[in-house]
């Protein structure tokens, strides 16, 4: 580490969590929320990374008997892993996809909490625009964000 960002890996930008892609610089929030509607756990990526692979330290340790994600999430490891934990993997299929899961449309309906979750975030102008650099900064800032709609 060379003043705080990590030269090892692939360029400057992986310490930002920054991503590139021809939108311009992105970055993910991922984000477990309770059945409420309150943010419980949170990780950042760049843009590009995929989905799927950040769910595993999402939901571990985590009781629950609904996990509920986008389509970005269909993978066959993380449907594994959560059936493993007992609990019911409610996510659409990848279109694209060979194997058809069946889908609980009532639950699936309930998903909206975690939408409004992320646009009660959003309403934070610094989670919005990110105009922190590094990625220990911006997490701080959803931290803080998060932790006001759990007072709220």
């Amino acid at each position: 580490m060379a003043g705080g960002i990590d030269l090892c890996s692939r360029g400057p930008t992986t310490a930002l969590t920054l991503g590139r892609s021809r939108g311009g610089l992105s970055t993910k929030i991922h984000m477990v929320v309770r059945g409420l509607g309150c943010p419980v756990r949170f990780t950042l990526t760049a843009g590009q990374k995929g989905d799927a692979p950040q769910a595993d330290a999402l939901i571990e340790g985590l009781p629950a008997k609904v996990v509920m994600g986008d389509t970005a999430y269909d993978s066959d490891r993380l449907r594994a892993e959560i059936a493993g934990k007992g609990a019911v993997a409610v996510i659409p299929y990848n279109p694209s996809r060979a194997k058809k899961y069946p889908l609980d449309k009532d639950l699936y309906a309930q998903r909206h909490l975690i939408e409004c979750c992320f646009s009660k975030l959003k309403q934070f102008r610094r989670v919005a625009t990110r105009f922190e650099k590094t990625a220990r900064n911006y997490q701080a800032v959803v931290t803080i964000a998060a932790t006001v709609l759990w007072l709220r």
